[in-house]
């Protein structure tokens, strides 16, 4: 038996106060975690929508990724990798593939290539001397075209662990370009050293 999205609403208010906000999650009291939660609350949970609204380019003619004619950090015949700007933490990645596909599209061949790519970014944005980790997130609500999410988590912030890292990227000040720039230029040259492709 599965829960239709009504009864999935449902359920999920049983948890909730009267105006409809649930309680704050275990998250919120992490040592990690950006907020204080002392005043912080939940926003009440909305009803389903159905049928979803569509994200932005379901049809490939209008998909912005599918437009796009500037010059990626790097690329190969199937994927291309972008520095994304105005970002908090020292780098942040997007891989792409080349052709219009979403996550439970991708053919087992670009399945398998996403993969090893996803192992070869970790381990060049992970050499960087100032960064300590690589994050690799998919969420795939916005857009239809699939994009992977590179973070590179700054050394000795270990306040910046985990899953709050994207939080928090929104909340630092920007980044200094020019040497994103760099460590974009550095990594997709790296990239195409081990892997193959070739970089701005």
């Amino acid at each position: 038996m599965v829960l239709s999205p009504e009864e999935f609403y449902a359920h999920a208010r049983t948890a909730a106060d009267a105006e409809g906000r649930l309680q704050l999650s275990r998250m919120a009291y992490w040592e990690v975690a950006p907020f204080e939660p002392q005043g912080l609350r939940v926003v009440p949970l909305r009803p389903p929508v159905l049928p979803e609204p569509a994200r932005g380019g379901e049809d490939p003619a209008d998909c912005h990724a599918c437009r796009r004619d500037d010059e990626p950090l790097w690329q190969d015949e199937n994927w291309e990798l972008r520095r994304i700007g105005g970002v908090g933490v020292p780098l942040v990645l997007m891989l792409l593939p080349r052709e219009h596909f979403d996550l439970a599209d991708l053919p087992d061949e670009r399945a398998a290539e996403l993969g090893t790519l996803t192992v070869h970014l970790a381990r060049h944005l992970e050499a960087l001397p100032h960064v300590a980790r690589a994050h690799a997130y998919r969420f795939g609500d916005g857009g239809a075209h699939l994009h992977v999410w590179f973070f590179a988590r700054p050394a000795g912030q270990a306040q910046l662990f985990g899953s709050w890292l994207p939080v928090w990227d929104d909340l630092l000040p920007e980044y200094p370009d020019e040497i994103a720039e760099a460590d974009g230029v550095a990594v997709a040259r790296a990239l195409a050293d081990g892997y193959g492709g070739s970089a701005r």
